[in-house]
């Protein structure tokens, strides 16, 4: 079996052929212009440079700038400086000196020394062709010389951007580190007694102090609570009462007030048990100053409860007789119950203001560790620029030691020695030969590539190879059926019984119907592009389908193209054309039978019409569908190309599959991948993938077996009983 790249190849050289025999001739031309080229002498300058390092190094830069100059590159010896700067010296023209000299850069990796030690080799092989000697000698050494002036001259454009660049920093370095430096200071004043505080335990002292005096203060208003108690016991007041009654006891006018009343108290009750009535004027008289006493007591009352005189006024009472009769030791305690009162008002306040300053010095201790890192990283900021700005320091006294160490980094390893190179040439026989041997390599390669270059499968194996990486199931491979004797617009289909092409068309079948199962009824075949068979591969999976015993109808959907009914032996009608919904609005007067094949019809397509898409999106064409799914076994739809139009897209929701036809060195790799990543991505039911015009070996029947004489064509079509 012949392998698949070879096949490849093979179909490439039959289409690219002769291009590829045209490079073969210009490669063969070209061997034989430069061996019949008249021989002239020719001598080769061959010198060495070698790279340089300083005798003395005092500095880290100038060494650093040395290393660097030994990564000069082969473009930047062989600049335009360095071949003007030679091209003057020997009055030779610079492009000479460039088509004539080749520089050799030493291998990084390779190994040199004994004992496969690790060395860098140092050498950078120089060559010069000339005509002369003499010339190839002084054009060699003057491009040496110029290559090692260019090296220095790298070497202190280094040196001088390193000075200037830091130089160029310096202040800005400087500024960032004093501006740094003020954080850090500014923020030491505000912040840093809280954090010595913290640091030597004053701070946390003062917490634990303020703890203890809160302790004490609870403690004293304890026995102050418990004096107040025991007053309050012995008097049965509380404090604002016994501060009212002590007030109105202490005043002299209501005292004054109340022993009239007293006075006139008794007066009446002497004068009750002598026997006056109440009537009686004295008895009036003493009621009415009584009245007025009374009168003058709760006025007075009135105005110290009030505190007219200037004083604060007391809680609200009525009972003011009742509230001034404390006498002198009662009123010393109602005293010292008040000032126990004031005092522990004072000790509460006292103890409230304990509270927040020992809250606030809790809060002041608990944001001591951020103002600590707060601190270490304005410190460390202060660190990191102080180190950037000395290492700037250090750095440009280093690159000023450096102006005295820098030098060239190249030097003469081996002075110019000139070769006859004229019997290093090859005789005219032998660079013919070598140019039909390249020719030859060029010409497949040209094709190889061009063959490669294309976008189609190339392959029965391609294609396999692409559905198998998507997991898309094959249904068939189809061999390329002969299309001698066909009439314009008839396709190749299988009508004979013998017919070797039958068996893989039965086999599609199957296949298809092991993929769809027993409910499969509605298949649309389709293709991505033109040419590739699809109306083939309908037609005869039709007659399969008949052979096998099912009801079979081929629809063509192929609104754009006219009918291939012929093919079958079945004529369409001509006025289709005209009025194509009245068409398929007749199912019963142009769905056909296929004449010589029992259960397979065909509904012709009356096109190509205009408005293809109205008429496939119509109700006529939903209620043919409908009609075809409930009457036939199974129906097959031939469909337009995807590439072409959406046709087949509009048509697809009627059917229970799609089927996509494929062929070799035809369809385009892209092309399918797309078609088939939007069918899968859309839900759109893609049953699978049929492989047509497969490179397949038809097999010899049995019968003919043993036989002197090829047998006769039993794929031959039969319309109408009669072979074509």
């Amino acid at each position: 079996m012949t392998p698949p790249i070879v096949k490849r190849y093979l179909i490439a050289f039959d289409k690219y052929k002769w291009i590829g025999l045209a490079s073969f001739g210009l490669v063969v031309a070209g061997s034989m212009v430069v061996a019949l080229q008249p021989r002239q002498s020719r001598y080769v300058a061959n010198g060495a440079l070698t790279y340089n390092r300083p005798t003395v190094s005092f500095s880290a830069t100038g060494n650093e700038i040395n290393l660097q100059g030994q990564e000069l590159s082969q473009d930047i010896l062989l600049s335009e400086p360095v071949i003007d700067a030679a091209a003057a010296k020997v009055n030779v023209k610079p492009a000479k000196i460039r088509q004539n000299v080749v520089l050799t850069m030493p291998d990084k990796d390779a190994k040199t020394g004994g004992d496969n030690k690790q060395l860098t080799p140092t050498l950078i092989d120089l060559k010069y062709n000339d005509t002369k000697i003499q010339s190839a000698q002084e054009t060699l050494q003057a491009l040496m010389e110029a290559m090692i002036a260019l090296s220095a001259e790298i070497n202190t454009r280094r040196l001088k951007a390193v000075i200037g660049k830091v130089n160029e920093r310096l202040p800005q370095a400087k500024k960032e580190l004093q501006v740094a430096e003020q954080k850090l200071e500014v923020y030491d004043r505000k912040e840093r007694p809280a954090i010595l505080a913290a640091e030597n335990g004053s701070l946390l002292n003062a917490v634990t102090s303020s703890q203890v005096q809160q302790r004490q203060t609870q403690l004293v208003l304890a026995g102050i609570d418990t004096q107040i108690r025991s007053i309050q016991e012995k008097l049965g007041l509380n404090v604002n009462q016994a501060y009212v009654s002590s007030a109105l006891s202490a005043d002299p006018i209501i005292a004054n007030v109340r022993a009239q009343l007293y006075q006139i108290e008794s007066q009446i009750e002497v004068l009750k048990k002598e026997g006056l009535r109440p009537e009686h004027p004295t008895m009036i008289q003493l009621r009415n100053q009584k009245e007025g006493y009374e009168n003058l007591l709760r006025q007075r009352g009135a105005e110290v409860v009030g505190g007219k005189d200037g004083t604060a006024p007391l809680p609200a009472t009525t009972a003011i007789r009742s509230r001034s009769n404390l006498d002198p030791a009662r009123q010393q305690l109602a005293n010292q119950m008040v000032a126990l009162q004031t005092q522990r008002e004072t000790l509460q306040e006292q103890l409230v203001d304990l509270t927040k300053d020992e809250a606030r010095l809790r809060n002041e201790y608990s944001l001591i560790p951020n103002k600590q890192l707060e601190r270490s990283r304005l410190e460390q900021e202060v660190a990191l620029k102080k180190a950037v700005y000395d290492q700037m320091q250090v750095k440009l006294t280093d690159a000023k030691t450096a102006e005295a160490e820098t030098v060239s980094s190249l030097g003469i390893a081996r002075p110019p020695v000139v070769l006859d190179a004229n019997k290093d040439r090859l005789s005219p026989p032998i660079t013919l030969g070598i140019g039909s041997l390249l020719g030859l390599l060029v010409g497949a390669g040209v094709i190889f590539l061009l063959g490669s270059l294309e976008a189609t499968f190339k392959t029965k194996e391609d294609i396999r190879d692409s559905l198998k990486q998507r997991e898309i199931p094959l249904l068939g491979e189809l061999p390329l059926m002969p299309v001698d004797g066909l009439n314009l617009g008839e396709v190749p289909v299988v009508l004979s019984l013998d017919s070797l092409y039958l068996e893989f068309y039965e086999k599609f079948r199957s296949n298809l119907r092991r993929v769809g199962g027993r409910k499969l009824k509605v298949v649309l075949i389709t293709s991505t592009s033109s040419g590739e068979g699809k109306t083939v591969s309908a037609y005869n999976l039709g007659i399969a389908s008949a052979r096998a015993g099912k009801r079979t109808l081929i629809i063509e959907a192929d609104l754009r193209s006219p009918t291939h009914s012929s093919s079958l032996g079945v004529t369409s009608d001509p006025d289709a054309t005209i009025e194509p919904l009245r068409y398929y609005g007749n199912l019963g007067e142009y769905i056909r039978l296929v004449p010589d094949i029992e259960n397979l019809y065909i509904l012709p397509s009356p096109g190509p019409v205009r408005q293809s898409a109205a008429i496939l999106e119509s109700s006529e064409i939903r209620r043919l569908m409908e009609d075809a799914r409930e009457r036939f076994d199974l129906v097959i739809l031939d469909t337009p190309a995807l590439s072409l139009s959406n046709d087949a897209l509009l048509i697809q929701p009627y059917t229970d599959g799609i089927v996509l036809v494929t062929r070799p060195n035809n369809t385009q790799e892209n092309i399918l991948t797309e078609a088939i990543d939007q069918l899968v991505e859309s839900d759109l039911e893609l049953l699978g993938v049929v492989i047509n015009g497969a490179d397949i070996t038809m097999p010899v029947p049995y019968s003919y077996m043993g036989s002197n004489y090829p047998p006769e064509e039993p794929q031959a079509r039969v319309i109408n009983g009669a072979r074509r």
